[in-house]
């Protein structure tokens, strides 16, 4: 399977002024995969494991000279490692904390070998690690599969192809477009974690696919274990459960219990770091950064893979299968989740995304907005609804009261203006990026 982020990986292969890199993401989105395709682009390729392989571990302690690393390295797996040909690639380096401490020395001492490195909970343990190479070393973030890298994995590429190239003054084909809502409605049931994807590639069996995902879901379960020096693995499986149940909303501690108020807001920061959930801020848009005008106590939160989420959710699927997207899209938070996690994985891998909400609560005069972002400089509110027109009234009076130029909405409905709002079929988020403005 293809990923987005291959090319991002190539385009460092390929830099004189590469750095270390570091490949960052939640467990199963597929960075080892990504990775080990970027090998095949090098003459040579070494993997070198630091949870399996431990007893490399003290090559590590004596020094974090990279010359005497490779040495040592080379002897250990009869490997030779040569600078401009051999890519260095070590994965689960969370596992050694003096490894991540040694990547730096690499680009100081030795900035002809490519190395590139990644792993599970990797943030903690660059969060224990001050200054761990700031300069010396970049990232990039890779998520689950988004619906342009699932149609390219089902064998539907020139749909994707048809998305890059539609517009408001090129709306698809209503053949194609139904074709691709239908597409949508399996994707969102599915999610974007590769191992799904490859078995409904391999069977097209839906139900074999929620087996996989609960499998998956009993991985991040068993993984909580591994934060019980931090949290109980108890209180980050309700924390985790409950941010399923509460999409779509203002996130609110009292939903899960009245006690351990601290307890909770530490297990979900946990789950943010770990990259399974995303904090949406809201924010007062009076203009920009937008970050600038939050509200720490005010956010929803976000699962990072739909699949995930309707497995926790317990989603009747056989309403999936009867109804067409347009009735499905109003139904609970899925469509909102779906065009959330479209809008940080079709963009720039190497920084994470800035992603806010809005949203007034007065007696007789409620309104919200999904999401709001910024691009080229320009506030853009969005909304993720079916109806027409006269679904929009808090899109209009946030573009009215903010004085902008444009609002999006995202919909089972194809291209259309509607005074100033742009609306957008839910299968081409990404396009989003590819709007010019005046």
């Amino acid at each position: 399977m293809i990923r987005n982020i291959e090319k991002y990986l190539l385009d460092w292969k390929d830099r004189k002024d590469r750095k270390v890199l570091l490949v960052r993401g939640a467990r199963q989105v597929g960075k080892t995969f990504s990775i080990r395709e970027l090998g095949k682009k090098f003459n040579d390729f070494l993997e070198v494991n630091l949870e399996e392989d431990r007893d490399i571990h003290n090559f590590f302690t004596a020094s974090l000279n990279p010359q005497e690393i490779i040495k040592k390295l080379s002897l250990y797996y009869q490997h030779s490692i040569i600078p401009g040909k051999t890519l260095l690639f070590f994965d689960e380096i969370q596992a050694n904390p003096d490894a991540i401490r040694a990547l730096r020395f690499f680009y100081e001492k030795l900035p002809e070998l490519h190395v590139i490195a990644a792993g599970s909970l990797l943030e903690f343990a660059l969060a224990e690690i001050p200054s761990y190479g700031v300069g010396r070393i970049e990232s990039v973030f890779i998520y689950p599969m988004n619906f342009f890298e699932y149609l390219q994995a089902v064998g539907s590429k020139d749909l994707s192809v048809l998305i890059k190239q539609s517009g408001v003054d090129n709306p698809i084909d209503d053949v194609f477009h139904n074709r691709l809502l239908d597409h949508l409605k399996v994707f969102q049931i599915i999610g974007g974690m590769p191992e799904v994807v490859k078995t409904y590639v391999r069977t097209n069996d839906i139900l074999q696919c929620q087996k996989i995902l609960d499998n998956i879901i009993m991985g991040y379960i068993d993984d909580f274990a591994k934060y019980k020096g931090r949290t109980s693995p108890l209180i980050l499986d309700e924390v985790f459960k409950s941010i399923a149940f509460q999409a779509g909303g203002k996130f609110k501690y009292s939903n899960i219990s009245n006690d351990k108020y601290t307890t909770y807001k530490n297990a979900l920061e946990l789950l943010v770091q770990a990259g399974i959930a995303y904090k949406i801020f809201h924010t007062s848009a009076r203009g920009l950064p937008l970050g600038a005008q939050i509200k720490n106590n005010k956010f929803k939160v976000a699962i990072f893979d739909t699949g995930i989420y309707q497995r926790i959710s317990k989603l009747d699927l056989s309403v999936f299968v009867v109804q067409d997207y347009n009735s499905l899209i109003n139904k609970g938070a899925l469509a909102e989740l779906y065009v959330y996690n479209e809008l940080i994985s079709s963009g720039n891998p190497r920084v994470r995304p800035e992603i806010f909400y809005w949203h007034r609560e007065m007696r007789g005069s409620n309104a919200e907005i999904d999401y709001i972002i910024s691009i080229a400089g320009k506030i853009i509110p969005i909304e993720v609804k079916a109806g027409t027109r006269g679904a929009m009234q808090s899109l209009h009076l946030f573009l009215k009261e903010r004085d902008l130029d444009l609002g999006i909405r995202f919909s089972g409905e194809n291209y259309g203006i509607y005074d100033k709002i742009m609306s957008i079929p839910a299968y081409a988020v990404s396009n989003i990026h590819d709007i010019k403005f005046k």
